[in-house]
């Protein structure tokens, strides 16, 4: 049995620690009726690594387990994708999760996905603050 951690054959990672999962918050969101994705890339090579999160307010421990399963399943076959991207990926699983079909939560966590782990985009120069530490723009004239 191999680390939590490490992916086996081509399955994402897993997010074991409070940090890693507070740091995926820190990144972009996709929010749907069913849950909310965040996720940041990483500098490292260790592939798509992800987290799954049911609050108490969901329902009870059957209902969360079962929408964690459903919400994993959904994880796995999206992330077929996107497994070359190294990335943290955190999803805060709603109720509305477990009624849904797998169609619909797979479709959701493929476009999830591909939005917290797009690579951002440089700024052009001109959006960047000039040098001497004036703040310019069209509100500071």
């Amino acid at each position: 049995m191999g680390d939590p951690g490490e992916p086996a054959q081509g399955a994402p990672g897993r997010l074991t620690k409070r940090p890693e999962f507070l740091a995926a918050a820190s990144g972009r969101r996709f929010h749907t009726e069913r849950m909310t994705v965040q996720g940041r890339l990483r500098d490292d090579t260790a592939g798509l690594r992800y987290g799954l999160t049911v609050t108490k307010k969901v329902g009870h421990a059957t209902e969360r387990n079962r929408i964690r399963r459903r919400l994993r399943t959904a994880i796995h076959l999206a992330a077929v994708d996107h497994r070359d991207r190294n990335a943290d990926v955190v999803v805060i699983g709603r109720r509305e999760s477990l009624g849904a079909p797998y169609a619909l939560l797979v479709e959701d966590m493929r476009r999830a996905l591909g939005v917290v782990t797009k690579p951002r985009k440089a700024r052009p120069a001109e959006a960047l603050p000039s040098s001497d530490g004036e703040r310019r723009g069209p509100h500071h004239a």
